[in-house]
């Protein structure tokens, strides 16, 4: 002991040994400029200036892992780093950090502008962990962005286009727009932003299309562009089982320039014939064959659309086993009392794009006899008693729509009814590919395609820069495709069965980076806050290091040898 260095324990000297962790948010909101410009740029800058070469760490970004490395080594991918479509989300970053082998002790550097941050996450931060934020600021928080873009209306030679926007921010006054088709223009305008929520029309040919709609907006970039396709229309094939002179009302509604349709009595039904149907109708059938059953079932598993019109001669337990197969949709009593269809559920996807304004003063169909529904989906059209007249069970690749009541012209006046073409037209077009199409990277929503593959064979989604394979299942003459996260990049794309142009898909980022509101101040109140990354190292060096005190004693004692080694020689 007698020869023991003197020192003083450092502030943070229990925690020298923690393994370091940058998590370094790429999302799209940090494309807004800061003081130094744009705020993903700033950081990576300040992590290559600052980082200590001998500083070992691990770097998470919103997507990739880097495992135990150095700035050195790493250099060339942060100097590389692209803005993600996945949105910053701290608990999935975390759980890919608890999920790699580590020391229990940590020092957490969140390098983020905390867009979509909440106290919910916070709280999965380990307690026994240290955690430094740093929190770059935005200079601009305007922004717009193109939302959305849907058909609104169809003529013989042209589609009507809506667009929506959203602004966020203030002072935001006008903005060009065009539109092209396979990189050419063919319509520009410039709109005035008074308020957050924008919708603008276009008339553009009634063609295919393969293409984008842009603005010139100063902030953030990835939502500038919108890219999407239309298919040339392909008729849509639409079978109905049922008495002959029942389905004359349908033959109106599915005419020979949209649709293929056709009707087949029960006892002349040809099975191999659905499988090539888009929509089948089943009209009044007195009784379902379970047979038949077993063929709507896998029909509906693939992507077909069924509609369902009961009898009054329907066995309600044979109806409920029948209607179990698709949902939590259940039968009860047949009663009879007129009843009047009064309310039209607008926010029902049913009626996406059919109505410009909301009406509440139409013709009231009514039906004198009807089966009571219980069921927990939300209906489309509803009787004056707000029980259901037509209800639907929706799923990513197929519908199947339920109506309470027959709809033959003894039971009900709904056959005169304007509502009863769009209804039909709508319910036989459900995902079929007949609209926009633009899919958002990261929506694990299926696309189903129509593409007849041998046993062996894979379709292939390409553009000029990037190409991948998405998940893929054969369902008879269509093919039901997943993307997870794919493609990296928004763009339009081409489906290839093997060399042989298939369809145009259209991907874009999700636009939940569009908002960039400040953080609320308080949420990190209870964690370390920083300004720079070199604030974070120089403390963390500072408060780590052990006061060395036998150093300055070795340096006070040369210093007093030396002064009296001038006083001898100088003073005699």
């Amino acid at each position: 002991m007698a020869f023991a260095q003197p020192f003083f324990d450092a502030k943070e000297a229990k925690n020298r040994s923690n393994e370091m962790y940058i998590i370094l948010d790429n999302s799209f909101s940090m494309q807004a400029k800061g003081k130094k410009g744009e705020l993903l740029k700033r950081a990576v800058q300040e992590l290559l200036e600052e980082t200590p070469e001998n500083t070992k760490f691990s770097l998470l970004t919103n997507t990739e892992s880097y495992w135990n490395t150095d700035i050195k080594s790493i250099r060339n991918t942060l100097q590389n780093l692209k803005y993600s479509a996945i949105a910053f989300d701290l608990n999935a970053i975390l759980a890919r950090l608890n999920a790699h082998p580590t020391n229990d002790k940590k020092d957490i550097i969140i390098i983020t502008d905390a867009l979509g941050l909440n106290s919910k996450q916070l709280q999965n931060l380990p307690k026994n962990n240290v955690s430094y934020f740093i929190v770059p600021k935005a200079e601009q928080l305007n922004n717009v962005s193109i939302d959305s873009v849907f058909i609104d209306e169809t003529t013989d030679d042209f589609y009507d286009i809506n667009v929506n926007l959203s602004c966020y921010g203030e002072n935001i006054k006008s903005l060009p727009i065009a539109i092209y088709n396979q990189n050419k223009l063919i319509a520009k305008t410039v709109t005035n932003l008074e308020s957050p929520k924008k919708s603008l029309h276009f008339n553009i040919p009634k063609q295919a299309f393969h293409g984008y709609i842009s603005i010139s907006d100063n902030n953030l970039t990835y939502d500038n562009t919108f890219y999407f396709s239309i298919s040339n229309t392909k008729k849509t094939n639409v079978i109905s089982i049922g008495e002959s002179e029942k389905s004359n009302f349908l033959q109106r509604i599915y005419t020979n320039d949209e649709f293929n349709f056709s009707n087949s009595a029960l006892t002349s039904l040809d099975y191999n014939s659905l499988e090539k149907q888009d929509a089948i109708v089943l009209n009044e059938l007195d009784e379902i064959p379970q047979a038949l059953q077993i063929t709507l079932k896998d029909f509906v598993q693939k992507g077909g659309n069924l509609i369902f019109i009961p009898s009054p001669k329907n066995s309600i337990t044979a109806l409920n086993s029948f209607l179990g197969n698709f949902g939590n949709i259940q039968f009860k009593s047949y009663e009879t009392n007129n009843k009047l269809i009064s309310k039209i559920n607008f926010n029902h996807p049913l009626f996406s794009g059919v109505f410009e304004n909301r009406i509440s003063n139409f013709q009231y169909p009514t039906t004198k006899a009807s089966f009571s529904i219980s069921n927990t989906n939300p209906a489309a059209l509803l009787y004056e008693n707000q029980t259901a007249f037509l209800t639907a069970v929706l799923n990513p690749v197929s519908a199947v729509y339920v109506f309470s009541a027959p709809l033959n012209t003894e039971n009900s006046n709904f056959q005169q009814s304007p509502l009863i073409v769009p209804v039909f037209y709508k319910m036989a077009q459900f995902n079929q590919n007949n609209a926009v199409n633009a899919l958002t990277i990261g929506n694990q929503n299926p696309f189903i395609v129509n593409a007849s593959l041998t046993k062996d064979g894979i379709l292939e989604i390409k553009n000029a820069t990037e190409q991948f394979i998405p998940i893929q299942q054969i369902r008879n003459s269509k093919v039901k495709m997943t993307f997870n996260d794919l493609p990296q990049e928004a763009g339009n794309f081409e489906i290839y069965n093997q060399k042989q142009w298939v369809e145009n898909i259209s991907f874009n980022y999700n636009r939940s980076e569009s908002n960039l509101n400040p953080l609320d101040n308080n949420l990190l109140s209870d964690y370390q806050t920083a300004n720079s990354i070199e604030s974070i190292f120089h403390s963390l060096q500072s408060e780590r290091m052990d006061n060395q005190l036998w150093k300055w004693f070795v340096i006070f004692a040369l210093l007093f040898l030396l002064c009296e080694m001038a006083i001898i020689k100088f003073l005699k």
